[in-house]
């Protein structure tokens, strides 16, 4: 019963965490900065509203932002995992570092299963435990970040160890349909 009562309210908690964002004017995601030493000297020079609105996918140190919320892919890192722990033959772990800022009015909810989807080449990859296991010190991806607050972790996944590109889509808010597409070169 207590098991129960506790689903019902995290799921409804989520619900309406979600339902809060739905009156947000929909925009498509915009650069908002690049990492230090990144910065292309074109972007750099125009500063108009059209070559942010062109970016459509964004590149490891860029912060992006939608509907008042920055996202910066920090950092991509392969592991072979650990004694215990080791990605089928073949395959390595990938950890994707993220950095969220909500500077909207209201709390988001961020969560690694819902919030993130990710590509290998192509080939969809669902987020990988085992891979979280090697995250060290560092946060996953689950919880919800206070108006004003900012919110670091990381997503794993498991892919083929000769991969070439990762896209990771996140979505901010469910409800308006809009992702932010960060892409990783190995």
């Amino acid at each position: 019963m207590k098991r129960t009562f506790g689903i019902v309210i995290i799921l409804s908690t989520l619900f309406i965490t979600a339902l809060s964002g739905c009156n947000e004017i929909s925009s498509t995601p915009q650069l908002v900065s690049k990492a230090e030493g990144v910065f292309s000297e074109s972007l750099a020079h125009d500063e108009s509203s059209e070559a942010k609105e062109a970016k459509t996918e964004f590149c490891i140190g860029e912060t992006a932002e939608l509907d008042k919320v920055q996202t910066t892919l920090i950092d991509v890192t392969e592991s072979t995992g650990s004694e215990y722990n080791q990605p089928n033959e073949g395959n390595v772990f990938v950890l994707c570092e993220f950095e969220i800022c909500n500077n909207s009015d209201t709390e988001i909810a961020v969560s690694s299963m819902l919030s993130f989807e990710a590509y290998c080449d192509d080939y969809t990859c669902s987020g990988s435990f085992s891979a979280l296991l090697e995250k060290g010190d560092k946060n996953q991806l689950d919880g919800t970040v206070a108006a004003g607050k900012k919110f670091k972790g990381v997503v794993g996944y498991e892919v083929p160890e000769d991969w070439k590109e990762l896209e990771i889509r996140y979505t901010p808010d469910y409800w308006n349909g809009n992702d932010i597409v960060f892409i990783a070169n190995k």
